[in-house]
């Protein structure tokens, strides 16, 4: 058990990486997974997913090199919504064994799957470390309760400095998420999914995107001027999204959640409408 999955991922790059390390991650990329691993002295390296945002084998190998010494995965992704099926997840894991390499699964948002549900990578190689909480499934997001799987080896260091640095993951939360662990989340599922539908009918005829097989992001590419540049004028307009260049080596999209209410999804797909028909000329005064 560990500080949400933020401190799992924190002890796993602690526990392997050492300066100079590759750690091989698609781009776009959850924005914790390369800057903890530069933290470490390790190498961040991004192997594109554009247009589609998958992070196959094919994308992944020519990255491989003598210091490689990890492949990191999101499945669904943050920030793309992206999900690997069982064909895509069989090839990284040969892919991987092939190589020596270890497989990091954050599989945080197992639960937001809406066409099928992928097999864990877990369940595909004994060389996996999955890292996966409650914060989405069970809405306990400040609660900080996540946990870690796999080799033992890797898991017993990953504890020992745990005791020395956080201690651990806050035992009431601990307590009451036990409570919890036969919660039926299909509802939930079945709700977001629905979010999903919506926001993607409503931005369909203005934007470009990739529709998300899970999560609850929307990762667009913006209509005009750079990623940055939409996302200042959307929130001119009091509209919060996310710029694309922080989980990217691109400035071409940006990031929507649709972790919101009906009514808010609908404000946002008005907006962004409108700002998708009103391109603004860019300020370059800087």
């Amino acid at each position: 058990m560990t500080g949400g999955v933020s401190g799992a991922l924190f002890l796993a790059f602690a526990t392997l990486v050492d300066p100079g390390d590759e750690v091989i991650m698609g781009d776009p990329f959850f924005v914790i997974y390369h800057h903890a691993v530069k933290f470490f002295g390790g190498v961040p390296v991004h192997a594109d997913t554009y247009p589609d945002f998958r992070l196959s084998a094919e994308r992944i190998e020519p990255h491989i090199t003598k210091r490689t010494k990890i492949i990191i995965l999101g499945n669904p992704a943050n920030p793309t919504g992206a999900t690997l099926n069982k064909h895509e997840l069989t090839a990284i894991a040969r892919l991987a064994k092939k190589h020596d390499l270890l497989v990091i699964s954050d599989e945080i948002y197992s639960v937001f799957n809406y066409e099928s549900i992928p097999p864990s990578m877990a369940s595909l190689s004994e060389d996996v470390l999955l890292v996966s909480g409650f914060s989405k499934s069970h809405a306990a997001p400040g609660w900080r309760i996540g946990y870690a799987f796999g080799p033992s080896d890797i898991i017993d260091e990953m504890s020992k400095l745990q005791q020395y640095s956080f201690v651990c993951a806050p035992s009431p939360a601990q307590a009451a998420i036990i409570e919890n662990l036969e919660l039926d989340t299909t509802s939930v599922t079945d709700e977001y999914r629905r979010k999903r539908d919506l926001i993607c009918g409503g931005l369909s005829d203005r934007f470009e995107f990739a529709k998300p097989g899970g999560a609850f992001y929307l990762f667009p590419e913006a209509p005009w001027g750079t990623g940055d540049e939409f996302v200042e004028e959307a929130i001119r307009n009091n509209l919060l999204v996310i710029p694309g260049s922080i989980f990217s080596d691109r400035n071409t999209h940006f990031r929507i959640s649709y972790a919101a209410s009906d009514e808010t999804i609908r404000k946002g797909i008005d907006i962004l409408n409108q700002l998708a028909d009103s391109p603004r000329e860019p300020d370059h005064k800087a």
